[in-house]
């Protein structure tokens, strides 16, 4: 079966970095917004102790039920408490509300698809496989698939679409020929969608920088799932439940969700831009947050070689000061 958590398979990103950036304790309250296979979760759980506390969320239930197995499974001695909670990190503020816990000392965002969302064809995420031309991370809440929107935007839209969320150099000429395929018959699979965008791209530009198709799926996906404006809110809320001396680790596979990581960390840490010799502050910059990577801690060549999907990885921190 498709859906057995034996095939949720997870392999961990940058986990020694995240880890040593984590500065995590034994009494440590540690949320992975991010739970997946619970990859990062089960280090997580091996180095809090009875004492701490892993807070792990996921808005897929098959990651949830998955990564509870995992980490019943561990052979950790005392084990922190565990709460597994469904939901979006988006509706953070909600979800701690829930687990009961007054701060946080460490968020780990481990942004992006999923593996197993790759690699089962019926999530409709991968432009290999055809499939239901979906790409919902919560089915169940999230009615808006990609084959609505190809099937129903007119052409600016998505070529808005295509081009802002993939910087795709023939969005225009994609979204004109998705609108005149779908004149003769609706695009329901990932297949279809792949020949359209093939046939609209130029052979001599498909040569070269991977799968033709592989800017315009990450497109609508970020648009599915409403993915950029829901990491600036869970940041944001990350940031307000943060205890002091507490860090928020992000790890990015494109340069959107990077951008979005940047503007937040860097909102938070803004000093005084007053003119020098003001004798006092006019600007109001009250600084919440040390931005501790001011570079991003890219993957090992090693790590890459054992998991090419770390090849694009940027993880960054930051510190929360007061």
């Amino acid at each position: 079966m498709e859906n057995t958590t034996s095939e949720y398979r997870h392999v961990p990103v940058l986990l020694d970095e995240c880890f040593a950036q984590s500065r995590i304790k034994p009494c440590s309250t540690f949320v992975d917004a991010t739970l997946g296979g619970a990859g990062h979760s089960s280090e997580a759980a091996r180095r809090l102790g009875e004492d701490g506390i892993l807070i792990g969320i996921d808005q897929d239930e098959m990651a949830l039920a998955a990564a509870g197995d995992r980490l019943k499974r561990l052979d950790a001695g005392a084990m922190p408490r565990i709460d597994l909670l469904r939901g979006n990190f988006g509706d953070l503020d909600d979800l701690l509300l829930q687990a009961e816990v007054p701060g946080v000392d460490v968020f780990l965002f481990d942004l992006g698809v999923s593996s197993p969302q790759l690699d089962f064809p019926s999530r409709g995420f991968s432009f290999k496989e055809d499939a239901p031309l979906d790409m919902r991370m919560d089915p169940a809440h999230n009615p808006v698939t990609a084959a609505e929107l190809v099937n129903t935007l007119d052409a600016a839209e998505l070529t808005r679409i295509i081009r802002d969320y993939s910087d795709e150099k023939w969005a225009s000429r994609i979204a004109q020929f998705i609108v005149e395929a779908r004149g003769h018959a609706p695009i329901e699979t990932s297949g279809q969608l792949v020949e359209i965008i093939k046939a609209a791209i130029p052979a001599s530009a498909r040569r070269a920088g991977g799968h033709p198709a592989k800017r315009t799926f990450q497109a609508l996906r970020i648009e599915v799932n409403s993915e950029l404006a829901v990491l600036r809110r869970g940041l944001e809320a990350a940031v307000r439940w943060l205890n002091p001396k507490g860090r928020i680790l992000v790890i990015s596979y494109h340069s959107l969700e990077d951008r979005v990581v940047k503007e937040v960390f860097s909102k938070h840490a803004q000093t005084c831009t007053c003119p020098p010799g003001l004798p006092v502050c006019a600007c109001g910059a009250d600084p919440v947050l040390k931005i501790v990577t001011r570079k991003p801690i890219l993957p090992t060549a090693e790590e890459v070689e054992r998991n090419p999907r770390a090849r694009s990885a940027k993880l960054r921190v930051a510190e929360k000061i007061r």
